[in-house]
């Protein structure tokens, strides 16, 4: 059977109204709900909500489905020490490692690497990391087409190329051009063109510039483009990503947006 608003809300704990107001994006769930929505919609946390990144400690807690509050109750204290660590103003006493390291279920030395990303320390790149970046004109048009357009045909090599002379005023690539960029049989691509395919792809002029990668706030707008792409009937639920109140991943949205309204799942049962 679907799930309801009431439905849903019984599993998550909330109430009806709260989940309307996700479902037309008026508010959006706690962090600490999504396990107990991923449980709902019978579907793994990291599948249905996906992280980029090391994990900082708001994500650690709420993937343990604890509040703030809950969480400074098991270390005996106020709410303080808890977002303090969260929001990079005060690291964690000591004496509070083990016993939320036991909370969230990580160890403690997963949860000092987490108090580390949340006071804005990050573990280095690895070099395969960097270079599996796109960083060629090819590699960048391929990324584009495939993240670009969910739910949608992503533009063929003509349109692209028609998008570019419109751009440029004049025939400045044809067809045959863009699939050799794609393909890398040509790499080398004139300031114009560069710019004709931004206007095309609908992206920064920036991100065709030499070696100029894929960037969080280019990986962002993507994502943004495929959460537009994925609405489909307003049938969709304004969920904020783990460890983002602002949002969510395009990912996470495609698969809530093909569940939403088709959902044959059943409550979980008690005890699970």
């Amino acid at each position: 059977m679907e799930l309801g608003q009431k439905e849903l809300g019984d599993a998550v704990g909330v109430s009806a109204p709260t989940v309307a107001r996700w479902e037309n994006g008026q508010d959006f769930p706690k962090g600490e709900k999504l396990p107990a929505l991923a449980a709902a919609l019978g579907q793994p946390l990291d599948a249905l909500f996906p992280y980029e990144g090391p994990p900082d400690l708001q994500l650690l807690r709420c993937d343990a489905g604890l509040s703030v509050a809950q969480a400074a109750e098991i270390i005996g204290t106020s709410r303080v020490p808890v977002s303090n660590a969260e929001s990079g103003r005060r690291r964690l006493a000591d004496a509070y490692i083990q016993p939320l390291a036991t909370a969230y279920r990580v160890t403690e030395k997963e949860l000092l690497a987490a108090q580390d990303c949340s006071f804005g320390v990050r573990p280095k790149i690895s070099p395969d990391s960097q270079a599996s970046a796109p960083r060629t004109v090819g590699e960048k048009i391929n990324y584009l087409l495939e993240h670009g357009y969910p739910g949608q045909e992503a533009p063929s090599d003509e349109k692209i190329a028609r998008a570019v002379n419109d751009y440029a005023g004049t025939a400045v690539v044809t067809a045959d051009d863009v699939v050799a960029l794609r393909t890398g049989v040509t790499t080398e691509a004139s300031d114009t063109v560069r710019a004709g395919l931004a206007s095309a792809l609908q992206v920064d002029s920036a991100l065709f510039q030499d070696d100029a990668e894929v960037s969080p706030a280019a990986r962002e707008f993507l994502e943004s483009l495929r959460f537009l792409g994925s609405i489909r009937g307003g049938r969709i639920l304004g969920l904020a990503a783990r460890g983002n109140s602002e949002g969510l991943s395009a990912e996470m949205m495609a698969t809530i947006n093909s569940l939403v309204g088709e959902l044959k799942h059943k409550l979980p049962e008690d005890g699970e």
